[in-house]
């Protein structure tokens, strides 16, 4: 009995020894956007089960902050959710994923389509009622990121088309922030990353785009045109440990988890 106490004790001491090792072991680190943020934890959270796996710290901040962070050596990876700029090219990049744009609405906003044209004149605030694109006839509250967030810098791109987002929209500091705040506003409009639509416990309708509705199918077939991608950035070409979680994120069965998140594959997807 007392060989097999102690048994059962060496077992559990080894476990033990194991997990803080691997605890203790160099850990990546990422920063930035929080549209990626959330597909980037679930990523460390798969990478860490694997028998080879570490731990992985996933941090937010934005597209912005987390380039910064790369740039000053304090993150390994940055994550953005737009273009790197002409003045951070010099950096490395791939792309792990694509995801869609959604615009949204509350669920009880009786428009169901909007074309570029229309989304850009809300936001430039040339059209201010809902009356005047098909619905009721109510002031559209507009709700929008703040600036040198991926979500916003790609929104800007794929629909301002240089016109400015009017001082008037709410602004707010993350997708999820923007989606509580349209779930709960039957006037208001907003933009998100397509894979957050179904998150949260009050819906929010993501509306079709110039007849094509907003989904991940259609952004991979290119009938949605509103769709950004999902970047990891590094100071220099990856090696070591952050190679190998980057190489995971690109692997079969890290593009998997991506996909069933509803984003659409990357570089190796």
């Amino acid at each position: 009995m007392r060989s097999k106490r102690l048994t059962i004790l060496s077992a559990a001491l080894i476990m033990l020894l194991s997990a803080c090792g691997r605890e203790n072991s160099a850990s990546v680190i990422i920063a930035g956007s929080t549209s990626v943020h959330p597909y980037a934890e679930l990523l460390a959270e798969e990478y860490y089960r694997l028998p080879h796996g570490m731990m992985v710290d996933v941090q937010g901040g934005g597209s912005s902050a987390g380039i910064m962070q790369v740039e000053n050596g304090i993150a390994d990876i940055g994550m953005s959710s737009r273009s790197l700029k002409e003045n951070e090219q010099h950096l490395w990049q791939i792309e792990i994923a694509k995801d869609g744009l959604a615009i949204i609405l509350h669920p009880s906003n009786s428009v169901d389509n909007l074309t570029k044209d229309q989304i850009r004149g809300i936001y430039a605030a040339e059209i201010t009622n809902w009356s005047q694109v098909g619905g009721a006839d109510k002031a559209i509250h507009i709700i929008a990121r703040e600036d040198g967030s991926g979500t916003r810098s790609a929104f800007e791109e794929l629909v301002m088309a240089g016109s400015r987002i009017t001082p008037r929209a709410i602004i707010q500091s993350s997708n999820g922030a923007v989606r509580q705040l349209v779930s709960g506003n039957p006037s208001s409009i907003g933009f998100i990353s397509l894979g957050m639509v179904d998150e949260g416990e009050k819906p929010v309708k993501a509306i079709a785009i110039e007849g094509a509705a907003a989904t991940a199918e259609n952004v991979a077939n290119g009938s949605y045109g509103l769709f950004r991608s999902f970047l990891f950035v590094t100071k220099a070409e990856p090696e070591g440990s952050v190679k190998e979680f980057i190489d995971y994120v690109l692997s079969p069965d890290g593009q998997r988890h991506l996909l069933h998140e509803g984003l659409i594959g990357g570089a190796a997807g």
